[in-house]
């Protein structure tokens, strides 16, 4: 008697894809900044009240989709006046944003940062550097776009990506409660 299935079958998980890597560009601190946690918009005591606060969150995975609990995500990006904390940038960051955030991704992977909607500076589109670290082993190197934004199209690295690429590191900034946010999963192949 042949077998007949009554009920869905379960079917494989669609493959995750890896978010693409990028260039980590000349603003990554030379030396790590005193405050590195995961509020940009407070350096030590001094508040920042300059542009759009944004929760910038998300889950490092591997291929299987296993979280990474442990990995350390770090990130950077410009002030509202398109300025870095890096002696490349001629020392113009507003001193009350911290412009570097690092933390740990907790047991299901995630991470979370507390900084402003990116803006656009001298060449470039608003993004938001990201690097993944294991241990001392960096796994990824990235930058977030924001969806829907003109400046993308006129953006060398943002063009350079292939149309899934993009869709995998251009995410909607949009509103919440307490300010802007922003859901940036990471694949990472380890």
């Amino acid at each position: 008697m042949p077998i007949v299935w009554r009920s869905v079958r379960a079917q494989p998980a669609a493959p995750r894809k890896v978010t693409p890597a990028q260039a980590e560009g000349p603003f990554y601190p030379v030396a790590m900044p005193r405050d590195s946690d995961f509020d940009l918009l407070r350096n030590g005591t001094v508040a920042y009240a300059r542009g759009q606060p944004a929760w910038v969150e998300g889950q490092v995975v591997d291929l299987q989709g296993r979280p990474l609990s442990g990995a350390i995500v770090e990130i950077w990006q410009c002030d509202e006046s398109g300025h870095y904390h890096h002696p490349g940038d001629g020392g113009r960051a507003d001193p009350a944003f911290q412009g570097f955030g690092r933390v740990v991704a907790d047991a299901s992977g995630n991470y979370r940062f507390r900084t402003i909607r990116p803006v656009a500076y001298s060449g470039r589109t608003p993004h938001i550097h990201f690097k993944v670290k294991q241990g001392t082993r960096e796994l990824l190197t990235t930058q977030l776009y924001v969806a829907g934004e003109a400046l993308n199209e006129r953006d060398g690295l943002w063009r350079r990506l292939g149309a899934e690429d993009r869709a995998l590191v251009t995410v909607p900034f949009q509103a919440g409660a307490d300010g802007l946010r922003a859901n940036f999963p990471i694949t990472i192949a380890t």
